[in-house]
């Protein structure tokens, strides 16, 4: 049978049985992927690494050096970068190593992510797999990974500049844009796996996944400015509910976007909304046909809000300021399931 009408109780996204299993298996896997995308970014933000390639070769910047003469030439254009320059001087081949490896898998997972998405697509596409409304929501999203590599270059090059910095701006679109290519993944691989008929979304399970969205852009501020780094106290900011610079900047606007110790307050103000909403959520959901889905949301929320915490308090360590980013997607995840499990009707 064709897969847009197989199995009883299809839904919109196309049909659901055996061929449908096959294609949210699929797109959870290319999930998947999304979430190591966006792991490993923290760690070469964190880590400095993500100027270190200074050239944007998608189809040549696949290999890795692989002799010591192409690292000389690597390392020597590295040492062009004001990067190099102003921050990493002092730096020799083994260090830029340190450096490039971080970035380049970032950008080969990026490329793995590509061929992982596309293939599939195409075999699912060819074999009549796939409902004509599902095919152009999938290959919507293989635009959107195009459209991301080029978006990740862009960031790049904003750093490749007198003040080897890339732009908070620039980063925190990056991660916005791999959050929503994840976020359409796994809400299609979710949609494939329903047997039962539909509801209308519930609203207020929608708003918390727009609000886990909208706190995850505001964490790429934070990164971008380097906030985590200011106020290490909590649950006041040395002190204060909202300290007096957090609104120094004039006109008032600008401290939302520029402004340190704003930036990280309205990261905490999202925090502390969620912390009234999920366990509420939770409380209506609790006895549903959507608890299981609420009781991850409410750990996953528990998980991500100590990681928060003790990556503020501890200033920024490595290892947990990219746990810290990964429970931002694992909470999207989450937040994402509940919304969908709403729908069903018993």
């Amino acid at each position: 049978m064709n897969g847009v009408a197989a199995g009883r109780g299809a839904g919109k996204h196309g049909y659901v049985g055996k061929d449908g299993y096959a294609v949210a298996a699929w797109l959870f896997i290319c999930a998947a992927f999304t979430f190591a995308v966006v792991v490993v970014g923290g760690v070469t933000r964190l880590t400095e690494s993500g100027l270190s390639i200074a050239e944007w070769q998608p189809l040549a910047g696949a290999l890795p050096p692989v002799s010591q003469a192409d690292w000389e030439v690597l390392f020597d254009k590295y040492r062009q970068t004001p990067q190099f320059k102003k921050v990493f001087s002092d730096i020799g081949l083994e260090g830029f190593k340190s450096l490039f490896w971080w970035e380049y898998l970032h950008r080969l997972l990026g490329r793995t992510i590509g061929l992982v998405f596309l293939l599939p697509f195409l075999f699912f596409y060819l074999k009549k797999k796939l409902s004509k409304p599902l095919a152009w929501k999938l290959a919507g999203v293989f635009v959107l990974g195009g459209l991301q590599g080029a978006l990740g270059w862009y960031m790049v090059k904003s750093g490749l500049v007198d003040d080897p910095r890339v732009s908070h701006f620039r980063l925190t679109a990056h991660l916005g844009l791999a959050l929503l290519i994840f976020s359409f993944e796994f809400w299609l691989a979710l949609g494939l796996l329903k047997e039962r008929a539909q509801a209308k979304l519930n609203p207020f399970a929608l708003l918390i996944v727009g609000v886990v969205f909208l706190m995850a852009l505001s964490g790429g501020f934070v990164a971008g400015l380097r906030a985590g780094h200011a106020y290490n106290t909590f649950p006041l900011m040395n002190g204060e509910l909202i300290p007096p610079e957090a609104f120094m900047l004039e006109p008032w606007w600008r401290n939302f976007f520029w402004n340190v110790a704003t930036v990280q307050l309205v990261h905490r103000a999202f925090f502390w909304l969620l912390l009234v909403l999920v366990p509420l959520l939770w409380w209506r959901l609790r006895r549903t046909q959507a608890k299981i889905a609420a009781h991850h949301l409410l750990a996953i929320f528990a998980l991500q809000a100590s990681l928060g915490i003790a990556t503020l308090l501890l200033a920024v360590p490595i290892p947990l300021a990219a746990a810290h980013q990964g429970g931002a997607v694992l909470l999207l995840a989450a937040a994402l399931w509940t919304a969908q499990r709403q729908r069903v009707l018993t």
